[in-house]
């Protein structure tokens, strides 16, 4: 049996020296090549993969890992078990040197994102830990998330998938749904914080892939909270693949989330 939070934090101590070694924008931002999830692969994000790829290949156990530049690899005999990793979440600011980027780590027990069952984000700014069990709630630093939630109406809307193109076209749609906007960086934080009722709903401005929400999904959804790919639903069916298939909503309740949906089909 795999524990897979002590799993987490090795790979979080191992990143975290992954970091030290690359301190600057000089040493991360290098082009190595192109990921197989479509974005290019910069000197940061091709250390913290192989960093997490040797986490699991010193398991020895038999699973898929999904990951953004390797795609889909089997480990062994493959099977049902699934690891789907972004080791950098936030990159471009990993890359600037913002403090506002994460690992992001989910496991699964088959190929769809109700197979989820373990789901894990470290951010390496704030050093907070989000984690989440599939029926066993959601944790803040080991903490169980309780207290209030998201607000009834959006007084803060986090967006992510951000180009100025993106924001210029949806920023009209979601005038009178939203109060206010936030553009931090990273699709899994943005998540967690909606977990914790730091934000009141959460929208992703391109089509978002499993590996960005998988893990943070999971602290949503335990929260009793709402989250669809409203370009592809169900949400639960959708697949643990590099796919990008459809632009997320998510908030407190499926009312909210509906009407974000609805402002963002109109761009």
């Amino acid at each position: 049996m795999i524990d897979w939070l002590a799993f987490s934090r090795a790979c979080v101590r191992d990143l975290e020296a992954v970091l030290a070694q690359l301190p600057t924008r000089a040493e991360r931002e290098p082009i190595m090549g192109a990921g197989e999830g479509g974005d290019d692969t910069t000197a940061i994000d091709a250390a913290a993969e192989a960093a997490v790829v040797a986490r699991l290949e010193a398991l020895g156990a038999d699973l898929i890992l999904v990951s953004e530049e390797l795609g889909m690899r089997t480990f062994g005999a493959g099977g049902d078990l699934r690891v789907i990793v972004d080791p950098i979440d936030g990159s471009v600011n990993a890359k600037r040197g913002i403090p506002f980027f994460s690992l992001s780590l989910a496991v699964a027990h088959g190929p769809a994102m109700d197979d989820v069952r373990f789901g894990f984000v470290h951010d390496f700014g704030s050093g907070e830990e989000w984690v989440a069990q599939r029926g066993g709630g959601a944790f803040l630093d080991g903490t169980p998330l309780a207290g209030p939630g998201p607000k009834e109406t959006l007084e803060i809307l986090a967006l992510e998938g951000t180009t100025t193109a993106a924001v210029a076209a949806a920023v009209p749609a979601l005038h009178g749904v939203a109060h206010r906007v936030r553009v931090m960086g990273s699709l899994a934080l943005s998540l967690c914080h909606l977990a914790a009722g730091r934000v009141d709903a959460v929208c992703c401005l391109k089509p978002a892939r499993s590996i960005d929400i998988a893990a943070a999904q999971l602290l949503v959804r335990e929260r009793g909270y709402a989250i669809e790919l409203f370009e592809d639903p169900p949400f639960a069916a959708a697949p643990l693949d590099l796919d990008q298939r459809s632009r997320v909503a998510a908030a407190g309740t499926p009312e909210l989330c509906a009407r974000l949906a609805a402002a963002l089909r109109t761009v």
